[in-house]
């Protein structure tokens, strides 16, 4: 799949359960979900077929009881992180990484260990940039 699927941020509810519990069914993500949204099983079941259409889930039909589905994801949680990533920094920011970057910085509370990563992730950038 060359292009990734736009996912919704409702949809993106349901896939974070799948990606950290699958196989699953429907019902457990509805019980999940029901417990942090106001959502009906409805509107959950509703979102698992969108994400089926859009080949994000899969489904495996349970031996024992025929009209259970066990979902699991097709794309990996990295793959759509980075897609959407990349979809938000074209949009907002003009693809540019550094006004993102800076942006975050200034708004944002960051540790002492926050920083420290950071600035160790600008050193590996600027020791791969000169080898």
């Amino acid at each position: 799949m060359s292009q990734l699927p736009q996912i919704s941020d409702a949809e993106w509810q349901v896939m974070k359960i799948i990606w950290a519990k699958a196989p699953c069914t429907a019902n457990q993500v509805v019980d999940y979900l029901s417990e942090v949204t106001a959502w009906r099983s409805k509107t959950i079941k509703t979102l698992i077929n969108r994400l089926l259409k859009k080949e994000v889930l899969g489904f495996k039909i349970d031996q024992q009881d025929k009209k259970t589905y066990h979902y699991y994801p097709l794309i990996a949680e990295k793959e759509c992180v980075k897609a959407e990533s990349h979809s938000f920094l074209q949009r907002v920011f003009d693809g540019s990484p550094n006004i993102l970057l800076a942006n975050f910085i200034r708004e944002c509370e960051l540790s002492q260990q926050d920083i420290a990563e950071l600035k160790q992730i600008l050193e590996e950038k600027t020791k791969k940039k000169t080898t």
